[in-house]
């Protein structure tokens, strides 16, 4: 939790196929129709509902609490994921230099496993909630107290915690996205990777998570810097597996439909994201269901937490945003979830690291294929007509927010907005010159600039090049599905 403000993948059943809605009198050739997931009964609570799409459902368990029939009634009934509310947490668990104190942390481990839950450890290396001597290291001294508390946590939950998040609020509020100021950053800008690096010899096989608030919506500069903190691990083989978004929604940092775009997004980088600390000020039934189907909508959110039980247990109880009352009653909230966990699929479209799961495009004038030159992959490489051929680099997937897709993580991706602005792949990043409307016409119109998919100079041969057009109806600028 900050300061302010697990099954397998495998379980997760996905849902593949390209999404794109031609008309079957502009196909011209036979589509399979993928079949709709199987039916299921309701379940009745929360971990339960969520688990039949592969997902958990938990919440935070303080250990002081846990003397309290009623509160332990409904975590134990409701939640299958459990996350240590503060036992876990740099002060709690090394309170001395080097002498480790495990006493609360493992009475919440206990006791979430002795219920059939399993547990999320929060947190390894954080700016906040460090002891006093921490506090008062710097420099090289401070890096290998970090290195030997991610060791000392790590060793002793070897095998038992299935994702940590590693580090925890690391980048600045406001609008510059650089980060956080603290004694951690001042020991080196690389004090993440090696807190990652550190995590992953220490437990090969938990899940290494970055966490953190106020990046939820996908314009603001924080969640942008984290972006580019996770692409940037990604390219260079930083094991990191997971991405934490706290989802503390309030009058301040309030829900914005474009988290669906920003779970989207990180999902396409190859790690997995989940929703880590979820409340919600005055516990709006339709933003709380909002946010679980956006976790439904995408193949690689793991589960949604949400930070406490009922209200009273809440960092922030006078916000009232929990699903549960200070009686232990259910509020409307949190009958949306639960029908909202019901009625979901577990789908969210084919797995960003599974390329070649789409569909081909091919143009009515040439007959030939919308195609990435010499299976490239490099951004802004103009694409073009070739001879259809079912590999990967024809192979498109429309996403719900419009893109177009092909290796999973580039999208089609409009240079310009005038005519003859370049069609290229570039990596996806939700800007609306990468998406796309699929018209029954069988046209492909671009969202932002209103103009046409367009083979230059209505060219059918190998290698004509794709460019956007004033839409005219053409056949260089009408598309079916291979």
């Amino acid at each position: 939790m900050g300061s302010y403000a697990l099954p397998g993948p495998a379980a997760r059943r996905k849902v593949r196929g390209l999404l794109l809605a031609l008309a079957v009198g502009v196909l011209g050739a036979a589509t399979a129709v993928a079949a709709p997931p199987p039916a299921h009964a309701a379940e009745s609570t929360l971990g339960a509902a969520a688990a039949q799409s592969g997902r958990y459902f938990g919440t935070a368990i303080a250990s002081g609490k846990l003397g309290d029939s009623a509160y332990t009634s409904i975590a134990s009934r409701e939640f299958n994921m459990v996350t240590a509310e503060n036992e876990m947490k740099i002060d709690a668990t090394e309170p001395q230099r080097g002498q480790f104190n495990f006493s609360s942390a493992d009475r919440v481990y206990n006791w979430a496993v002795q219920n059939g839950k399993q547990v999320r450890g929060h947190t390894l290396a954080w700016h906040s909630q460090q002891p006093s001597w921490m506090q008062n290291l710097s420099g090289s001294t401070l890096r290998q107290a970090m290195i030997n508390h991610i060791n000392g946590v790590m060793a002793h939950y070897k095998g038992k915690i299935v994702q940590w998040d590693v580090v925890n609020e690391a980048f600045a509020d406001g609008n510059s996205g650089a980060r956080r100021d603290s004694n951690l950053q001042r020991t080196g800008n690389d004090w993440i990777e090696v807190a990652f690096r550190t995590a992953r010899a220490a437990d090969p096989s938990a899940k290494l998570c970055y966490n953190d608030y106020n990046v939820e919506n996908w314009t603001w500069a924080k969640t942008q810097a984290m972006y580019n903190m996770v692409k940037d691990f990604k390219s260079r083989g930083v094991p990191i597996d997971c991405v934490g978004f706290q989802s503390h929604f309030n009058s301040g940092s309030p829900y914005n439909s474009n988290f669906r775009t920003t779970l989207q997004q990180f999902a396409a980088l190859g790690v997995d994201v989940a929703i880590t600390e979820l409340d919600i000020q005055g516990a709006s039934p339709n933003t709380y269901s909002a946010v679980v189907n956006d976790c439904l909508a995408v193949s690689r959110c793991l589960g949604v937490t949400v930070w406490g039980v009922r209200d009273m247990d809440s960092w922030r109880s006078s916000d009232t945003p929990l699903l549960f009352n200070n009686d232990g009653s259910k509020k409307q909230a949190y009958s949306s979830v639960l029908n909202a966990l019901n009625n979901g699929d577990g789908g969210g479209g084919p797995d960003p690291e599974e390329p070649g799961d789409g569909t081909a495009i091919k143009g009515v004038g040439s007959g030939r294929c919308l195609d990435v030159p010499n299976a490239s992959t490099t951004d802004g490489t103009q694409v073009q007509l070739y001879d259809c051929n079912g590999r990967s680099n024809q192979q498109w997937t429309q996403t719900d927010a419009g893109e177009l897709r092909v290796y999973g993580d580039k999208c089609l991706d409009a240079a310009g907005t005038g005519n003859g602005a370049k069609v290229q792949i570039y990596s996806c990043w939700g800007g609306d010159n990468q998406k796309w409307r699929v018209n029954s016409d069988g046209s492909i119109v671009g969202v932002q600039s209103g103009l046409c998919l367009d083979a230059v100079g209505t060219g059918t041969a190998n290698g004509t090049l794709i460019q956007l057009y004033s839409c005219s109806n053409g056949s260089n600028q009408r598309w079916t599905r291979a």
